[in-house]
């Protein structure tokens, strides 16, 4: 079993909150929707769900830190006093940030040793998956219920032009996890609540009735953005199937309108557009903004990374030379190669020509263009051409 911290890509001082965004970034690229069905991606989705369930829990998490993963699924370890599953959780220990904030609930198995959770219960969990399955092919697909044939990731969105939505734009505005409870408020299984269980007495003894659970006020969902949808602005029309409190469905098409500057984490919201809920409520439903990797570019917070090849000789003799990037608009952007000899990796910025800033709602300014020159030495050369660079060079 690999090591914990590494599956999740995080150091063994990290924080509660390093965990989450660590298991939230490995989760989503290493699910089986994402990656065909593919065994080694299944298999290393299970291994980073266990990791997360693992570390997590600050019980468990001190348990391997001391005995390690075998330790830990053999019993080894003492529980800390008090630990252990309450009255009414039914041999189900749940565990959170101990802050009040949000909490997930997994299982161990019998005898003390420790047995891992459904990969895709924990996800769904995470993600609040659960709370609105209407959405066509995205809830069974993550899930793990069956997927249409030649469906691509996130089928049950239909991308086609906005109105009626709310967004979260700003520069400085914190990354916003999927599916995740604002504090004080409880899951839909009846975790994390800040409320202490009520009780009553029957027949002269008290009894305990826990609080009924509530539908989440809002549901999270990934929307997929290319660098040019972010730079250029984009509208996108989303296709959604939501629940309504007679049980029957309807469908919906929500515009949204992509504006320039927005990047992973910006948060669209569409309220009382999910679910409706038993007591006559319908859910937000918030669409979180992801990168969608691009075959040129790299995004560096605001800034654009682009190689740009040199050969060999262009690299020590090339002062003077100038090469073309073609922008996320198209625009032809001229970069001078640097004069002197040209080192692999060293870099030019272009400045102004990166991703641009939204503050406030609208556009102040833009980041860099980081030219990386790629220097390309030949495949071969021939005896005279060594004797000439020994001449020149030795």
């Amino acid at each position: 079993m690999a090591d914990y911290y590494k599956l999740l890509g995080v150091d063994k001082n990290a924080s509660e909150e390093e965990i989450k965004k660590g298991y939230k970034k490995m989760a989503l690229k290493w699910h089986p929707d994402r990656n065909n069905g593919s065994e080694q991606a299944s298999q290393k989705f299970k291994e980073i769900s266990e990791a997360f369930e693992v570390l997590s829990d600050k019980q468990k998490r001190t348990i391997y830190d001391q005995v390690g993963a075998e330790g830990l699924r053999g019993g080894g370890g003492k529980a800390p006093s008090g630990a252990g599953a309450g009255p009414s959780s039914g041999g189900f220990p749940s565990f959170g940030s101990g802050n009040g904030g949000t909490s997930y609930t997994f299982s161990t198995g019998p005898g003390g040793g420790f047995q891992p959770t459904d990969p895709n219960k924990v996800f769904e969990q995470f993600f609040n998956m659960g709370g609105f399955s209407g959405f066509t092919g995205m809830s069974q697909g993550m899930a793990g219920g069956p997927r249409r044939r030649g469906s691509s990731d996130y089928a049950g969105f239909s991308n086609m032009g906005a109105g009626g939505m709310d967004v979260d734009d700003d520069d400085d505005s914190d990354e916003h996890i999927p599916g995740s409870f604002r504090q004080g408020q409880s899951s839909p299984w009846g975790f994390g609540s800040t409320n202490g269980p009520r009780s009553s007495r029957q027949r002269g003894r008290p009894t305990s009735h826990p609080p009924p659970p509530k539908p989440p006020t809002e549901v999270s969902k990934p929307l997929v953005l290319t660098l040019e949808d972010m730079y250029n602005g984009a509208t996108k029309r989303m296709k959604v199937s939501r629940k309504l409190r007679d049980g029957s469905s309807t469908d919906k098409v929500l515009d949204i309108q992509v504006l320039p500057g927005w990047k992973s984490g910006t948060k669209i919201r569409f309220p009382k557009s999910g679910n409706e809920t038993a007591h006559g409520d319908s859910q937000d439903l918030v669409f979180v903004v992801e990168d969608k990797p691009h075959e040129r570019f790299t995004r560096e917070e605001n800034n654009l990374v682009v190689k740009v090849p040199l050969t060999l000789l262009e690299a020590l003799t090339g002062s003077g030379v100038r090469k073309v990037v073609t922008h996320l608009d198209g625009r032809k952007v001229p970069v001078n190669v640097p004069a002197g000899v040209v080192k692999p990796g060293q870099r030019t910025i272009v400045g102004g020509e990166g991703m641009p800033v939204r503050k406030a709602g609208s556009v102040h300014m833009k980041g860099d263009m980081i030219v990386l020159w790629d220097i390309q030495f030949p495949q071969r050369i021939t005896e005279a051409q060594k004797e000439g660079l020994q001449k020149v060079l030795g």
